[in-house]
């Protein structure tokens, strides 16, 4: 239908704009819309560009897809492992002390701390208590950001990337970055707990704890941040002060301070702080113990941090700098090392190696007795040993009922558990056997004054052939007096003596005085063919000393829990058994007194001092001993090579006697001479017929000129000239022609 009037009906348009129209202000017209913007023409790229370009976005746009999601689930698996691992953490003071072993303290006879084992843990210390100088060196040191951040700190890690790239090394090797919660986090293996079926040790555990490497860093994240969240600064920081390893069997820093300086963490100086702070980088090298000018030098770095981030002044920094610390008594001294490990070794080990509790033991060492033994061996090692030789020697002291006094493993200080030379080592003893075959001589009712022959001898062993031994001089001496062939150590007038009373006569008395070991069989055993330790052999010349009792070694007097009064356990040694008459050990007394006074041991005399000793060298002369004692203590030497080189121009006689002399002089000092419990004999005469040539007439296998022993009654004949081939005997025939010839002189 046609409209009327030819109008057109209004578009949707027009209606919309006339709408606007209405709603204009009235008195005027509305402002005209502003024209559309025009629109910049698209860029027209090639073919290629556009390929590119469109690959581009395609690109990006899946990149920012998988990163946005990735992240997305990083943060919730990182959510979800801090909050498991939140949930799993316990109470503050259940983290401080993580050792699953206890320690052992070891006290001196005067109830000093000398030596610690084991790791210690000193007793809980917290942050807000300890030092400021402590806090702040700690902080200094390990982590100068530690209270502003959230438990990782990207920027640290990047710097230490940052570094670790510039030395040539992997980005996470070397320096971590760490924050110190992260460390505590390692500290404590992220929350797995030790277990002794998983693992072989507590050392391969805390290994395993501390190792590096991406996917370790990735874990500690999670845990260093789920601490932030169930723990204060301040408790986290106590953590790390407590479990913190610092050297020297010392965990925590509270340990530390006792076992370096003496005194509590709570009390150091800015000096000891930045020593002990300067320890968690590598707590076995920087440890005061093992080189005090390396500490220092470390202790000098953190004290500048400490002055550059603020902690300290310049004039305190100053102050720290030219009063370094300064090891404790006990600590720089290091005495007792060799008998700590001897004492740990002798004592069960559900007490000592492995306890599981904190353990107090009181020991019999004398630390003015252990000076003396270290001093000696120093001093006769510097002035009268050559230079750069490698030889090695080792000391015990004790008292006559075995309590050990003092113990040197070795020609200087080792480590804990170093091989102690004067317990483990094994060696021939040589002529320092000698004395238990007399004991057993004597102790049968022959005295010092007896006589025996100082012959040529061979005697035929089955199986073995003849075997002729030989002296030390190579000179035959005749008939001489059981104190003459011990004073001068003849081998031959030895075997005699040994074979007349019979060989297990000899092992009985050397087994009852504490020699363990397995004894030879032969007719060597007097010359110290067998072996035995230092210690043994210095508790059986004790048991001499103490009228004929044997005595087992001890240097454990009393053990207890540190948290207890009443012992546990008590010594385990001390006086045995009787082993020979005490008349026997009064005259072996007086016998070795003339090792020391005419024989060969002078070299150990001691000015004012009655001594009594015996020499031993063994074959090739790999092992020098000497042994001996006054009325108050028994010492014991022993020299040689590890590897059993011979020693060279060295005997018993010689530089052992040396240090067993130092050792005695420093171990007397102030004290009043006391003379030895020994018996002087009545002298006797030679036996009829029997003569004592002089020394010299017998070299080079020629017979001596006939001498008249001149307290021979008249008709006395001197026997004929000696040659060098003594008569071939087996052992019975032997045994019996001295005891009717020879030693037949009993009761005269």
């Amino acid at each position: 239908m046609a409209s009327s009037g030819n109008k057109r009906t209004p578009l949707v348009a027009d209606r919309r704009y006339a709408s606007q129209k209405a709603r204009a202000p009235k008195g005027g017209a509305g402002k005209p819309p502003k024209p559309p913007r025009p629109r910049k023409p698209r860029r027209q790229h090639g073919l290629i560009m556009g390929l590119i370009l469109g690959l581009w976005r395609l690109i990006w746009r899946v990149v920012w897809g998988i990163t946005w999601r990735a992240a997305a689930a990083v943060a919730v698996v990182l959510g979800l492992s801090s909050f498991y691992f939140y949930s799993q953490l316990p109470e503050v003071t259940h983290l401080l002390d993580g050792r699953a072993r206890g320690s052992v303290t070891m006290l001196d006879r005067n109830g000093q701390v000398f030596a610690w084992r084991g790791e210690t843990f000193g007793g809980q210390i917290t942050a807000d208590h300890v030092s400021d100088n402590l806090r702040n060196a700690v902080i200094a040191t390990e982590d100068k950001r530690f209270y502003q951040h959230f438990g990782v700190s990207p920027r640290g890690i990047a710097g230490a990337i940052r570094i670790n790239l510039r030395e040539g090394r992997g980005p996470l090797q070397g320096n971590g970055g760490s924050t110190i919660t992260q460390q505590v986090a390692k500290l404590l293996c992220l929350g797995v707990p030790y277990d002794p079926s998983q693992w072989k040790s507590e050392a391969e555990y805390e290994q395993d704890c501390r190792a590096g490497g991406v996917w370790r860093k990735v874990k500690e994240i999670p845990f260093a941040l789920a601490m932030e969240l169930k723990y204060t600064k301040a408790e986290i920081l106590t953590i790390y002060l407590n479990r913190a390893y610092l050297g020297a069997g010392a965990r925590g820093f509270e340990a530390a301070a006792q076992r370096y300086f003496g005194k509590s963490a709570n009390d150091v100086t800015p000096a000891e702080a930045a020593m002990l702070a300067g320890l968690l980088t590598a707590p076995s090298r920087f440890a005061p113990t093992n080189n005090l000018q390396r500490a220092q030098t470390r202790a000098n770095v953190v004290i500048g941090l400490m002055e550059e981030q603020g902690y300290l002044t310049a004039a305190q920094a100053d102050e720290a700098r030219k009063n370094p610390a300064r090891l404790s008594k006990a600590a720089e001294t290091q005495s007792g090392g060799a008998f700590a490990d001897w004492v740990m070794e002798s004592t069960p080990s559900f007490l000592s190696s492995e306890t599981t509790e904190d353990v107090i033991i009181q020991t019999t060492l004398d630390p003015r007795l252990q000076r003396a033994a270290e001093q000696a061996m120093t001093y006769v090692f510097e002035n009268k040993v050559r230079e750069g030789s490698k030889a090695q020697a080792a000391i015990v002291v004790m008292s006559s009922d075995g309590a050990v006094r003092a113990m040197v493993g070795g020609r200087e200080p080792g480590q804990v558990g170093s091989f102690n030379r004067a317990t483990q080592a094994r060696r021939q003893t040589g002529s320092s056997f000698k004395p238990f075959a007399y004991a057993a001589a004597l102790d049968l009712g022959f005295t010092p004054a007896d006589y025996v022959e100082d012959t040529p001898l061979t005697i035929r062993i089955p199986g073995s052939g003849p075997w002729t031994p030989k002296n030390y001089d190579n000179t035959f001496k005749g008939m001489i007096t059981l104190t003459q062939a011990l004073a001068e150590s003849r081998n031959i007038p030895a075997v005699r003596v040994s074979e007349a009373v019979g060989r297990d006569a000899v092992r009985r008395v050397a087994n009852g005085f504490g020699i363990e070991s397995d004894l030879a069989d032969g007719p060597a055993l007097v010359l110290g063919a067998s072996e035995s330790t230092l210690l043994e052999m210095t508790g059986a010349y004790s048991g001499i000393l103490n009228g004929g009792r044997a005595v087992k070694p001890y240097g454990l007097v009393e053990l207890r829990l540190q948290a207890e009064k009443e012992p546990l356990m008590g010594a385990d040694g001390g006086f045995g058994e009787r082993v020979i008459s005490e008349q026997a050990a009064r005259y072996l007394t007086y016998m070795m007194s003339k090792v020391i006074e005419e024989g060969t041991g002078t070299r150990a005399r001691i000015p004012g001092w009655q001594a009594a000793g015996k020499t031993g060298t063994t074959q090739a002369a790999r092992d020098a001993w000497f042994i001996g004692f006054t009325a108050d203590y028994v010492a014991g030497v022993w020299m040689g090579y590890d590897d059993n080189t011979p020693l060279k121009g060295v005997t018993g006689g010689g530089i052992p006697a040396d240090i067993w002399r130092e050792v005695m002089v420093r171990v007397h000092e102030g004290l009043p001479p006391v003379p030895l419990p020994m018996d002087i004999p009545a002298p006797k005469l030679p036996p009829n017929g029997t003569y004592a040539p002089s020394p010299q007439v017998m070299q080079d296998g020629q017979s001596p000129a006939p001498v008249v022993n001149p307290n021979a009654p008249q008709g006395y004949e001197p026997v004929p000239p000696f040659t060098n081939e003594g008569p071939v005997m087996d052992g019975a025939d032997l045994a019996d022609r001295i005891l009717r010839d020879v030693l037949g002189t009993i009761g005269n």
